[in-house]
């Protein structure tokens, strides 16, 4: 019940991919957070998972989403995995789903969690998100879940003729970025102020 009344407000909010508002409707939010915060799941804001790290807004997490699947994509890269919440909302829409986390233990809480779930389309991997995955790539659409100061080279390169990027862009101030490859060329369409945590080298035990 609160988790159709959130996509309700996400509908609200102007979310229109019905297949989207079903996946997070379908997602036990709560799962993703400590139990002390599980009665705040089905809220309208992003809550903190240790390590500095949080689980977006869950109207972030419809909104990237959307913008993403416009492309109808079949292989899809997610930088961050952090709790794995938006790993299992994509897992449910696109065939493949390749998922990078720079935190260790965020990464072993995560696979237990998709596993849980009966999610098996996706791949994990522990290391440096602003390196991608180029052996796995190309890839049809790229998502990154933290802000990076400048949009990282390796996923640019990674990304299939007529893939999208999803990406928020900046510092004290960031912006939701669509960037759509063509070519050689890179058409990119701001969508959104937004704040993230940062994107950070490296990786992290």
């Amino acid at each position: 019940m609160r988790a159709t009344n959130l996509t309700k407000k996400l509908a609200e909010a102007g979310i229109r991919d019905h297949a989207v508002l079903q996946a997070l409707a379908s997602t036990p939010r709560e799962l993703f957070l400590d139990g002390a915060l599980a009665h705040k799941a089905y809220e309208n804001t992003a809550l903190p998972i240790g390590q500095g790290q949080t689980l977006s807004q869950p109207y972030i997490v419809a909104r990237m989403t959307e913008l993403l699947l416009q492309t109808q994509p079949k292989k899809v890269l997610e930088i961050g995995t952090g709790s794995g919440y938006q790993a299992a909302v994509l897992a449910q829409l696109v065939p493949e789903l390749c998922t990078i986390e720079r935190i260790k233990s965020l990464q072993i809480q995560a696979r237990q969690r998709l596993k849980r779930l009966d999610l098996h389309n996706v791949s994990f991997k522990y290391g440096d998100g602003w390196k991608g995955w180029s052996n796995r790539g190309p890839f049809d659409g790229i998502m990154v879940t933290a802000a990076a100061v400048t949009i990282p080279q390796a996923l640019l390169e990674q990304l299939a003729d007529n893939g999208v990027l999803i990406i928020p862009v900046g510092d004290d101030t960031q912006q939701l970025l669509k960037v759509t490859r063509r070519g050689n060329d890179f058409e990119s369409h701001v969508i959104e102020a937004v704040k993230f945590v940062p994107l950070i080298n490296g990786e992290l035990a």
